[in-house]
């Protein structure tokens, strides 16, 4: 089984002067998850090359099992070093597709028209796609044939107004994920912040923040096995 790996390639936090990028729990998390399971992994930004880490990821307090993992692990982290580019992958040549969080998404894959395709690609040829904490904003630009947003009437979560506000970004980001998934018409639901919460729509599984980032990964591995 082969899995995507979606990541961001945008390293700016707005006009703040600070970094951002993908989150590293949400991707060691799920990385691992699959690995240990036996699944390979291929991994694409939009820019291909070096993916930009979330410094605050790298925080003593956002320290899981999974990224301490991770930064033991030189071949993984030279696989985030040399991504591909998101233009090369072929939903074809792969058994789903996952999009880690970390606020970066929210100013390129959101607007990134290769991912819109690949995300339609893979849900109509009925495979997985899941995405968490901020990934969800991804489908922001989504739309099928007939103009209907991909989320319109999908249970959905993400990255909730409340987390937002409490890392102060709510004035920073260029949208709110849980505002822009009820705008689309999805059907939006969250748990406590920062407490797991997954929610499985058919093909669709989405994650509201980084604790919920192996659940999503271990809901897309019990779809596969179907």
């Amino acid at each position: 089984m082969n899995i995507l790996f979606v990541i961001t390639s945008h390293d700016q936090l707005g006009n703040t002067g600070r970094k951002t990028g993908f989150w590293v729990e949400e991707f060691a998390a799920p990385y691992y998850t699959f690995k240990d399971n036996g699944y390979s992994i291929t991994i694409a930004t939009p820019k291909g090359g070096q993916a930009p880490i979330d410094p605050s990821s790298e925080a003593e307090s956002a320290q899981t099992e999974a990224t301490e993992r991770y930064y033991k692990d030189q071949e993984t982290q030279n696989l985030i070093a040399h991504t591909h580019p998101l233009s090369e992958m072929k939903a074809s040549d792969f058994d789903a597709v996952f999009y880690p969080g970390g606020h970066g998404p929210l100013w390129d894959l959101a607007n990134d028209k290769d991912s819109a395709k690949l995300i339609l690609d893979f849900y109509n040829s009925r495979k997985p796609v899941g995405a968490v904490c901020h990934a969800p904003g991804v489908f922001k630009n989504v739309t099928f044939e007939n103009g209907d947003p991909f989320v319109k009437g999908k249970n959905v979560t993400g990255f909730s107004n409340s987390e937002e506000e409490a890392v102060q970004l709510t004035e920073v980001v260029p949208f709110l994920v849980e505002d822009e998934l009820q705008k689309l018409g999805g059907h939006y639901t969250k748990g406590a912040d920062w407490g797991v919460h997954v929610v499985e729509d058919g093909l669709l599984i989405t994650g509201q923040n980084p604790a919920s980032s192996e659940a999503v990964a271990e809901k897309i591995m019990s779809l596969l096995k179907k």
